[in-house]
């Protein structure tokens, strides 16, 4: 498989799950320590490293270590590059208007 194609993956499995999504929304508000994510998202610590490790491997978020805990933030990078892989795959290489789609002359 094409590497483009596994740096999606990370990207849109990063995003699929709701859980990841409400830590996203927590970390718009700006860095949190893994303590206060374990505490406002009422899970375990077991759990919240995994859907950590999911968030950092696809660049979204980016973590640094304070003492024992970690500390989380959106990266503004990896954001950007989520949202141009989005508009990759979802733009259309089709020009209608020219009609240079492949198909155009159905």
């Amino acid at each position: 498989m094409e590497p483009i194609y596994d740096q999606r993956a990370q990207v849109f499995k990063a995003l699929c799950d709701p859980r990841r999504q409400k830590i996203l929304a927590l970390l718009q508000g700006g860095e949190k320590c893994a303590c206060k994510l374990i505490e406002e998202m009422g899970m375990p610590q077991s759990s919240l490293s995994y859907h950590m490790k999911v968030l950092c491997a696809s660049g979204i978020v980016v973590g640094r270590e304070e003492g024992k805990w970690i500390h989380y933030r959106i990266d503004p990078a990896g954001s950007r590059r989520a949202v141009e892989l989005l508009q990759a795959i979802t733009t259309s290489s089709c020009d209608t208007d020219n009609n240079s789609c492949c198909c155009a002359h159905l």
